[in-house]
């Protein structure tokens, strides 16, 4: 996994995610919330946490009006274009799929751990938690 930050679009899958969405919009969001939360997958691999907090992130830009952690200008365009009402419905799922990363059956949390900058990580986690919830 080639991460640069511990923010929730500091890293290389959030990075391909942002591309989907800029081309998909609110589909992608969902589709990332959903396969996070799919009860047939006993173990959320890495790659799809990372793109469940991408599409957290996103929607909390969208429902908040803070693009401030956006760096791609293509997202940030999609973001101040799409209307907060549209995607408020996702909150929940965006909300339970937080759940599912920081959790026992998410590859995540057990990678992060190996760093130093674990504590720096979940702290953002929540921090984003906290703007959805």
């Amino acid at each position: 996994m080639t991460v640069w930050g511990t923010g929730s679009l500091e890293n290389e899958h959030a990075a391909a995610f942002v591309a989907e969405v800029v081309q998909d919009g609110a589909y992608a969001l969902a589709e990332a919330f959903d396969v996070a939360l799919d009860p047939d997958n006993d173990l959320l691999d890495a790659e799809e946490g990372h793109r469940a907090l991408a599409a957290a992130e996103i929607l909390a830009a969208v429902l908040t009006g803070d693009t401030a952690s956006l760096t791609d200008a293509g997202l940030r365009a999609w973001v101040q274009g799409v209307n907060p009402a549209e995607l408020a419905h996702l909150r929940p799922t965006a909300l339970e799929a937080l759940d599912r990363v920081l959790g026992p059956a998410s590859e995540l949390p057990d990678l992060w751990e190996e760093s130093d900058d674990a504590e720096a990580w979940r702290e953002d986690v929540q921090r984003l938690r906290a703007e959805l919830g």
